[in-house]
């Protein structure tokens, strides 16, 4: 690793483009409302939890035939559990949001995660289960007031970057419905950007939360692993739960309430708690990944005087660690065959069938090896995290895809073994278990947003949010996509 020059700075970004002026779902608010602004309207009685979703619901019905972002929608059960909220504000007024900090919160869940509602099929033709139970980070969703909404597109089992599969139609841009949405959270990313919701829950086995939220938008947050319980837990160890929003605020406050340790998941609430005193002064190490677009690599660089402008120092390092990608592979690759059978072949994704092929003819020793390699990465990184804060990067170095492809035409290969490579900012993170964070930071000349991604140490989510949300607030918020115009407006 190199501490290197200083990363040269280039002219302070323009302002973003005035919000679309149509859309406004709040009286007096013109862009589409997170949390803070629809608990402060719910608490001022401007909206009430059932009018905010019946709106919701409305422009699901609209919108999502051309998105794809839902499986399926709660509908009668969601406007009951609204019908609920509103009795309970009326009864209690703010002391209600004292007890349940969500109540009234219109909130998306990936169909990864189990409801007892809802169907979950794990986006694949082989299930279609109604858990007895919520999931635990559902649970407490619900414990805290919020009302789920329905159940967004994922991948088979979340297996590919991009939101494709045999149970649903590609999930598609909000800003431009011929890309892709990323994935395999695509569904949560673009409900939350076309204002289906105001947050969503996901989950990152590889980048699944950062990549659909650099490609649409909006913020998505992996936290430290163990810090949100996953049920069923993973075999592999990559896959984190965390949640997508509009901003940094809504991130961390849904993070609030899904932290902590459960007892179906044994790595919850296990991992170390970064105490070292925060910094007033950050060091932060910039790394430029290769394939990423000169264009996407200036539209980043535009948060390097923001940040030198509160006083942080930011240093270019170079890349400290080869690509641990093999290693990525054969991990994911014997995770998938350990819960496939092969009389299940003939409903899978051709495109996951391949790698669980792959995992098939694995040796212990090849997989060994593996994890070996994510032990250096582990070793080398924690090195690096003593001599930064944090480190900075484009989350993804590509513009968005066809809608229809697991990914870039240039990264396909005979094999089907490259489905992840064109993303190489986003994997390291999940074989280390490090919190990051994407938010929007500008958009392309074609007009797609283009993310960046701060990254911290181990149990060092605290810090980085708080540094994303400094940064969020200096680049000033972006508009919402233009297919939220067709969003209902509210008339008082």
């Amino acid at each position: 690793m190199s501490s290197a020059a200083a990363l040269p700075f280039p002219a302070q970004p323009e302002p973003p483009a005035a919000r679309s002026a149509g859309i406004r779902v709040l009286p007096g608010v013109r862009e589409l409302p997170g949390i803070r602004e629809l608990r402060q309207a719910l608490a001022e009685r401007q909206v009430t939890v059932q009018e905010s979703v019946h709106e919701v619901l409305a422009a699901i019905r609209r919108l999502d035939p051309a998105l794809g972002a839902f499986l399926s929608v709660a509908g009668e059960p969601a406007l009951r559990a609204a019908d609920l909220a509103d009795r309970r504000i009326a009864k209690l007024g703010p002391l209600a949001w004292q007890q349940q900090p969500l109540l009234g919160m219109p909130i998306s869940v990936k169909d990864l995660i189990g409801t007892r509602d809802l169907p979950t099929t794990r986006g694949s033709l082989l299930t279609g289960e109604r858990p007895w139970v919520d999931a635990p980070a559902v649970a407490r969703l619900r414990a805290a007031g919020a009302i789920v909404i329905g159940k967004t597109t994922t991948s088979e089992f979340g297996w590919s970057a991009s939101t494709v599969g045999r149970l649903a139609p590609p999930t598609r841009n909000p800003w431009a419905l011929d890309r892709t949405a990323g994935g395999s959270s695509g569904g949560a990313a673009a409900a939350v950007a076309a204002g289906l919701g105001v947050a969503a829950l996901g989950t990152d086995g590889a980048g699944s939360i950062r990549i659909p939220a650099a490609f649409c938008g909006v913020v998505g947050y992996k936290p430290s692993y163990g810090r949100v319980p996953y049920v069923p837990a993973g075999v592999d160890r990559l896959s984190h739960l965390g949640p997508i929003a509009r901003s940094v605020a809504d991130v961390a406050e849904l993070a609030a309430v899904l932290a902590g340790p459960h007892r179906c998941d044994p790595d919850s609430g296990t991992g170390s708690v970064d105490i070292r005193p925060e910094r007033r002064v950050l060091r932060i190490g910039w790394l430029d990944f290769d394939g990423t677009t000169p264009e996407i690599r200036q539209i980043t660089e535009r948060a390097c005087p923001l940040l030198a402008d509160r006083g942080h120092r930011v240093a270019r390092i170079e890349l400290p660690f080869p690509d641990p990608y093999p290693a990525l592979v054969d991990i994911l690759a014997a995770a998938e065959a350990a819960v496939t059978d092969p009389a299940d072949e003939p409903y899978c994704d051709p495109g996951r069938l391949a790698v669980v092929r792959h995992g098939r003819s694995l040796t212990a020793a090849t997989l060994m090896r593996a994890e070996a390699v994510r032990l250096a990465l582990r070793t080398r990184l924690r090195a690096v995290m003593e001599c930064y804060d944090l480190l900075a990067m484009a989350t993804v170095g590509i513009e968005p895809f066809d809608a229809a492809a697991i990914g870039p035409a240039w990264a396909a290969d005979p094999a089907g073994l490259r489905w992840l490579a064109w993303s190489p900012a986003s994997y390291p993170f999940n074989l280390t278990g490090q919190p990051a964070i994407s938010l929007p930071v500008g958009r392309t000349a074609a007009g797609l947003p283009v993310g960046l991604q701060l990254v911290g140490p181990v149990g060092g989510d605290a810090p980085l949010l708080s540094a994303a949300g400094a940064l969020e607030a200096d680049l000033g918020g972006f508009p919402a996509p233009p297919l939220a115009s067709a969003y209902p407006e509210r008339n008082h």
